[in-house]
């Protein structure tokens, strides 16, 4: 018989993952955990069932169709199975609706986002317009509109398939995303006392979706960012048909093809003012905020369903007489990999702790303007780089479509890109802290690390602060040219931080050393990339 190599198998999702479940059980009051974990087992259950369908729907992407049988203009989008399904379990399971419900209080977006984590691998990124509906919800909520509010919130946060809605959010014009004060969108107040807009939308992901948060210009208002204003849309007119807009194609990318993003026209599109008709950019920060949790939320999710299915390939497959979860050079691959990983896991769970502190008033939104991008840089280039690696970890299998595994680095890709690329969020990242001050971040890590105690863990400790104290003394002198690496080495201390935290908690409770090894190992892998040229 001819060697047959054997295909990983994915374990539950929720079972396997120790680091989550670790996570849940310090951050979490244990009468909480109680009660939520049953849904938690359940998406992990049903997490094994997605990604079985995505797997057996691998060649099916969204298709446009312009036109109906008769050469009526409808512009309709169909979305594959798997979309279909992820609609139906998104909807029934809360993902957007628990933090709105609000039965946790503060800890309800820790159990939003713990069933996210579980969900996002096997949904082909249909967690992309349940992040925008859960940012739009967000944004109307504060943005004191209460009609726009009493429309659209209860339908973005049901729980009922037929009746739930998802939000797009366009800000991409062809002028790029990241200089969204450039954007040549009109705002027209005509005749009939109705907004309408004009223009073109160059990346509008979640096409299909039946509203959106859009950015504009209203006629005679100033360039840049604060003469433009945020409007709200509704994609379709009440007969179904377009609501002024021709979708002129669907976009051919690397990789999130699941995921229909157009290109708009938008040619008399109805629409209403969310707020003030200006600083729509400041208007969008809330979205911002809660969109980009999701981006780091997924991008160590990613991270650890590629390191589920490596661990267990590493048992199965053999090479040089033994298999290779007894090769000392492959384990050390996965254990630089684990701690990436983990590292990544607790950032995100880090914003998640704070926006859900925010939005209850127990924490300072100026930190968090520090806290946010930071996170979603650090986690973002943690999955680009981690992912890469996994495939390698595979071999050639990982190169090959049909095994399920390139579509992790495809969909990876995007995730320093959405929501501000990594030199953007680095300039966002210096700003805040010229707001909030260095000495408060400086604080708050310090905060967590007096959390240490354990002999084992000095040395993770003392080189986290090592690097705050190099990094305070250069904060002034920053430039553009060194911010990104400045950044990265703020994202990667607070990580550190984070994984000593968890060490300290998991030796007191547990006797586990496993975390304490993450920390050692994200140490050695190095924190300070300020001053490497």
């Amino acid at each position: 018989m001819p060697f047959i190599q054997p295909a990983p198998d994915l374990p539950d999702p929720y079972q396997a993952d120790t680091v989550l479940r670790g996570h849940l059980r310090r951050a979490l009051p244990p009468d909480l955990l109680a009660d939520i974990e049953p849904s938690l087992q359940a998406m992990g259950a049903m997490a094994l069932a997605m990604r079985a369908l995505s797997l057996q729907d691998r060649l099916a992407e969204p298709r446009h169709i312009p036109f109906d049988p008769w050469g009526k203009r409808v512009d309709r989008i169909e979305v594959t199975r798997v979309w279909r399904e992820a609609e139906r379990v998104a909807a029934e399971r809360g993902l957007v609706a628990i933090p709105y419900e609000d039965a946790h209080g503060i800890h309800s977006r820790a159990h939003q986002f713990a069933l996210v984590h579980l969900f996002h691998p096997g949904s082909d990124v249909y967690t992309c317009p349940l992040a925008m509906s859960d940012g739009a919800a967000r944004t109307l909520l504060d943005s004191g509109n209460r009609a726009l509010a009493e429309r659209a919130v209860p339908r973005l946060v049901a729980r009922d398939p037929e009746r739930a809605w998802t939000s797009g959010q366009w800000m991409t014009e062809s002028t790029g995303g990241s200089d969204v004060g450039r954007s040549t969108t009109e705002a027209r107040l005509e005749e009939d006392g109705r907004w309408r807009l004009y223009g073109r939308k160059w990346f509008t992901s979640a096409a299909a979706s039946p509203m959106a948060l859009t950015l504009a210009r209203p006629l005679g208002n100033p360039p840049g960012g604060k003469g433009l204003a945020l409007f709200y849309v509704e994609t379709r007119r009440p007969d179904g048909s377009p609501n002024g807009f021709t979708l002129n194609r669907l976009k051919d990318k690397l990789g999130t093809r699941k995921l229909p993003t157009g290109e708009l026209d938008l040619d008399g599109m109805e629409a209403t003012p969310v707020g003030q008709l200006r600083d729509g950019i400041r208007a969008m920060a809330p979205m911002l905020n809660v969109t980009r949790t999701w981006n780091a939320v997924t991008a160590a999710s990613l991270l650890r369903h590629g390191l589920l299915l490596a661990w267990d390939y590493a048992g199965k497959r053999e090479a040089f007489g033994a298999p290779l979860a007894q090769k000392p050079l492959y384990l050390d691959t996965l254990a630089g990999l684990e701690a990436e990983a983990q590292a990544a896991f607790h950032l995100a769970f880090h914003a998640v702790e704070w926006l859900g502190q925010v939005e209850h008033g127990a924490g300072d939104p100026a930190l968090q303007r520090v806290i946010t991008p930071l996170v979603k840089l650090t986690t973002a280039r943690q999955a680009v780089a981690g992912c890469s690696e996994l495939l390698e970890c595979f071999g050639g299998a990982g190169y090959v479509e049909d095994t399920g595994l390139p579509v992790l680095l495809r969909d990876a890709q995007v995730l320093s890109i959405w929501e501000g690329t990594t030199d953007v969020l680095a300039l966002e990242t210096l700003k805040a802290l010229g707001g909030c001050g260095f000495p408060a971040f400086r604080a708050h890590l310090e905060a967590l690390l007096g959390e240490v105690r354990h002999r084992m863990l000095a040395l993770p400790a003392a080189a986290a602060r090592q690097v705050l104290d190099q990094a305070q003394a250069r904060w002034p002198e920053v430039d553009e040219a060194g911010v990104r690496r400045f950044a990265l080495t703020l994202g990667r201390t607070l990580g550190l931080a984070l994984l000593v935290r968890q060490a300290q908690w998991a030796l007191e409770q547990d006797r586990d050393a496993a975390p304490a090894r993450a920390a050692f190992r994200f140490a050695a892998q190095g924190v300070d990339l300020t001053f490497h040229w």
